[in-house]
């Protein structure tokens, strides 16, 4: 039933083409590779959202946070750069800037897990189509899709020459250029080769050096050659090098700091989102580099059955300046802190390097029994190293047994020390998967997955005090009792290490259901599936700059189940998709309030247990050829069931006034998300064609701090609710062999904020806060 259902159909189900939720297509059919297979989207018991070629080329999608308004049930956390970065499916992610930690979604491009998912956000180019699967898809993609998977597919090479540019123009000096060549070489062979560049100015401005940041400079080229040198072998290679380099992400001071008051770029009021001012003598900058290499063979053996290899290899380099005090006149005082402003500077750069082996063997499509078996290697390794720039700090003693040593030495504002951190971390992952789907009746399939799993994680963390006294500074640690002094290095050393390993065995249990061949109709009447899904995600250790002695101490594994029952229904103008769901997480991994060094700070540690559920729907309905409706919205209930409490290191007692936070919200995750667009073509002549695309999103209120440990919680953390309106309207000539269009984002010119960064005033305002115009022209030849 479930490989022939709707074969004849002339329809499809899928959310977000068209611009959002699902939309009709005359004699054709969606697939996606949801279980590691081409398949008709009505057929995959999951919750999937599709975000084709055409949309991504009508929303002139910079990266995935710009799709965050056609897909409800995916939120982001900006950070100060894409490290940094994090991806939430229906309210569940990992927010963390410790590199021995695994994300709860994953990221999979062409066949190819990223390791990190701060590499997600690169530019988008060359997209064939973007799957976001919804909840816990641990048996077929692994131990980091706990919370789920965005699964992007390039252009492949075409059997026929083909050519196509796109070039867009917007407001404040942006523009976005991309150019795709593809064709035969020879009668066995195929290539294609794409590249994209990108620039914008920015829009925030400093009123510092009277220049604008929070832009970009992207640049990116992919290349693939398909060789076929038989009819059962493809090998498919790409190659890929992306750079970018962005004056991004400083924070406005969105509510009064008191660091700077006399500053123009001081808030108006109490909440100023309409501020788009910031004064700051270090620019936070961002340089990201991306190579990357894989191979893919398919090879089919006898009996249908068909062999799959992929080997990749990616190198992704970050290197960050932030902006820390976030004033100009920060270090500039003969005064102590902090009675006058404090320098903080800081810059960090890591490289990641992931080797990924991916075996699998898959059944023929249109048999009674189906199945796909496969095992899976990881290996990522990792090196970093941050360095802080400081004012001097002696505010309590700190520093006072140095300076009583040393006659003469100070420790004011303008004194700034230092220390720098150097990280390597490495993760291993070795994984036996697979799923077997059986067919028990015409009507009813049923299917089960597994994956088992085993992890290795192990670090080794330096911190150098490079001052020559040893002193302390504002987030610089001073030398510590296990200090050692290094003579080459000129600074005292600490050094903390660790390592964990961990196996774990998740499984997936289902059914579908063809309601018209159950009840004898024959007919089109629907696809009911339930299914029971576990999730996993790995143990870790909380590594950063200033870790401590307890940071050692492991992080254990996250584990989640999901039950989700969903309706599939298509038509020639109609598609219509309902999903219930409802998911436990424990041990979940969060950055929760703790004190165990006597100090009360935030650290990411086994928060305690959580639940998400709620309900999504996606409609399409085409009253005419030329007219399509969508909807897809989101109600989701993602709430703290128990958090642990910290424990003093003293008393080895929680607080007295600790609460387990039960029923409060988590991070990003708003109550109700929708989407709605309006897509209409019109010919005006028999070369000559009229469009124009309306998407109007609702993105709800969130928060993006977790509660303070006594149950409350604090209001600089809450962010506004959003409107956003989207107009696309313009002519395609010759077939839609060029396209001209005029583009507006924002049109209501609502203002918004995507994060609270910290220091109880500091947000992001995301380049989509603000009502902007463009142009777009597309050609294919």
């Amino acid at each position: 039933m479930h490989k022939t259902l709707l074969n004849s159909t002339v329809g499809v189900l899928a959310v977000a083409v068209a611009a959002s939720g699902m939309a009709a297509a005359q004699d054709d059919v969606i697939t996606v590779t949801a279980q590691k297979r081409e398949q008709n989207i009505q057929e995959v018991p999951v919750a999937v959202s599709v975000v084709d070629a055409e949309t991504i080329l009508r929303q002139d999608a910079l990266n995935i946070e710009s799709l965050q308004q056609l897909v409800p049930s995916v939120s982001f956390r900006k950070g100060s750069t894409n490290k940094n970065s994090a991806i939430t499916i229906r309210g569940i992610g990992t927010i963390s800037f410790s590199g021995a930690i695994e994300p709860s979604v994953s990221t999979v491009v062409d066949g190819v897990v990223l390791g990190r998912s701060g590499q997600a956000f690169s530019e988008l180019y060359d997209i064939e189509q973007l799957e976001v699967l919804r909840g816990p898809q641990g048996t077929l993609f692994g131990k980091n899709a706990s919370a789920g998977v965005i699964n992007i597919t390039t252009k492949r090479p075409s059997e026929v020459f083909e050519a196509s540019v796109q070039a867009s123009l917007y407001e404040d000096n942006e523009y976005r250029t991309r150019g795709r060549i593809s064709g035969p070489l020879s009668e066995n062979v195929a290539g294609s080769l794409t590249v994209a560049k990108s620039y914008f100015d920015g829009n925030i401005f400093n009123v510092y050096n009277n220049e604008h940041v929070n832009g970009y400079d992207k640049f990116g080229m992919r290349g693939m050659l398909e060789f076929k040198p038989t009819d059962t072998l493809t090998i498919l290679a790409i190659a890929e090098h992306n750079e970018s380099d962005d004056d991004c992400c400083a924070d406005i001071e969105a509510r009064p700091s008191g660091r700077n008051p006399a500053s123009p770029a001081a808030p108006d009021g109490d909440f100023d989102l309409d501020n788009r001012q910031i004064d700051h003598d270090f620019a936070t900058v961002t340089r990201d580099e991306t190579d990357a290499f894989s191979v893919q063979v398919d090879k089919e053996l006898a009996g249908g059955l068909t062999f799959t290899s992929i080997t990749a290899y990616r190198v992704w380099s970050n290197e960050e300046d932030r902006e820390g005090d976030f004033t100009s006149i920060g270090g500039t005082s003969d005064l102590p802190v902090f009675g006058v402003p404090f320098q903080l500077h800081d810059n960090g750069a890591l490289e990641t390097k992931t080797t990924t082996q991916e075996f699998r063997l898959t059944s023929p499509d249109g048999e009674r029994l189906d199945y796909i078996l496969g095992v899976f290697y990881m290996n990522l390794d990792r090196t970093a190293t941050f360095t802080r720039n400081a004012s001097c700090q002696n505010n309590g003693g700190q520093n006072q047994p140095i300076l009583d040593a040393n006659p003469g030495l100070t420790c004011n504002s303008n004194d700034i020390v230092s220390a720098t951190s150097f990280t390597d971390s490495r993760v291993t992952n070795y994984a036996l998967f697979g799923q077997v789907g059986y067919d028990f009746t015409d009507a009813i399939n049923g299917f089960v997955g597994f994956r088992y799993t085993d992890d290795q994680t192990d670090f080794v963390h330096t911190r150098r005090n490079n001052d020559q006294f040893g002193r302390q500074g504002v987030g610089v640690r001073p030398e510590m009792p296990n200090s050692q002094f290094s003579q080459a290095s000129g600074g005292f050393n600490n050094t903390f290490s660790g390592d964990v390993s961990d196996n774990d065995f998740a499984i997936r249990v289902g059914a579908t259901l063809d309601v018209g061949t159950l009840m004898g109709d024959g007919g089109n009447l629907g696809t009911v599936y339930a299914s029971y899904n576990e999730g996993y995600k790995g143990p870790g250790f909380n590594v950063f700059y200033n870790m401590g002695t307890n940071d050692q101490l492991p992080i254990d594994a996250e584990t989640s189940t999901s039950y989700e029952i969903g309706y599939k229904y298509v038509t020639g103008d109609l598609a219509f998709s309902i999903t219930a769901y409802s998911a436990d997480v424990e041990n979940f991994q969060a950055n929760n309030f703790d004190n165990s060094t006597g100090v009360t700070i935030t650290r990411l540690t086994n928060a305690g247990d959580v639940t998400t559920e709620g309900v999504e729907v996606d409609a399409s309905w085409s009253p005419t050829d030329s007219l399509t409706f969508t909807a897809a919205l989101a109600w989701n209930d993602a709430v703290i069931d128990e958090f642990n409490c910290p424990v003093d290191p003293g008393t080895g007692m929680a607080p007295a006034n600790c609460s387990d936070r039960s029923g409060l919200d988590l991070l990003f995750s708003p109550d109700f998300n929708y989407t709605y667009t309006a897509n209409y073509e019109q010919p005006i002549n028999s070369n000559t064609t009229f469009f124009t695309n309306v998407v109007w999103s609702r993105i709800d209120d969130q928060v993006s701090l977790l509660p303070n440990n006594d149950g409350t919680e604090n209001p600089v953390g809450f962010l506004p609710g959003y409107d956003l309106l989207d107009l696309n309207i313009g002519l395609s000539f010759n077939d839609n062999q060029y396209r001209v269009a005029l583009l507006g984002r924002n049109l209501l010119d609502e203002t918004f904020a995507t994060t609270y960064s910290g220091d109880g005033f500091r947000y992001q305002i995301p380049r989509d806060a603000d009502r902007r115009w463009g142009v777009q022209f597309t050609g294919n030849f």
